[in-house]
């Protein structure tokens, strides 16, 4: 047991070093390099599923980071560099794309599937309480429940 505890936090300790920037990509300036890291977290990889491209392996995440890091070198702004890959790539690339009239659906849909179950939701339980209500029992009726419910009467031999 003691064995896979080590080798448990010998793997977690370990992780961190399993990131996809290569040491020869970082950059010499440090607040240059903060930066880079930041837009690559942004930026999702076009052959991944879903993953920046901070955090992928592909070749082509690694193409992405390294012009990233070159247009920090030659001077743009962050919101530069986030347009000049957006104007190479298309909104896909951006892993929080904008909310502009051809992105309203990815925006809105989960907003309006919320609305539907809630809907839903209502439309259930008004149903159920509709049921639960009902006519009351008649003396017969109830005394005949009672009759069940009972406990049975067992006669002492003895």
């Amino acid at each position: 047991m003691k064995y896979l505890t080590f080798a448990f936090w010998l793997v977690l300790a370990a992780a961190p070093a399993a990131f996809a920037v290569e040491p020869d990509e970082m950059l010499a300036d440090p607040a240059l390099e903060a930066r880079a890291r930041e837009i690559s977290r942004d930026l999702r990889c076009v052959v991944c599923q879903n993953q920046n491209i901070d955090t992928s392996n592909a070749g082509v995440a690694r193409d992405l980071r390294l012009l990233v890091r070159e247009r920090l070198t030659a001077g743009d702004s962050d919101t530069e560099v986030i347009d000049f890959v957006t104007a190479r790539y298309g909104d896909y690339v951006l892993l929080r794309p904008p909310f502009a009239p051809r992105t309203y659906a990815l925006w809105l849909a989960p907003v309006g599937l919320v609305l539907i179950a809630v809907a839903i939701g209502a439309v259930v339980l008004a149903r159920s309480r509709r049921l639960v209500g009902g006519t009351a029992l008649t003396e017969a009726e109830e005394s005949e429940v009672a009759r069940l419910l009972a406990p049975p009467h067992t006669e002492d031999p003895s």
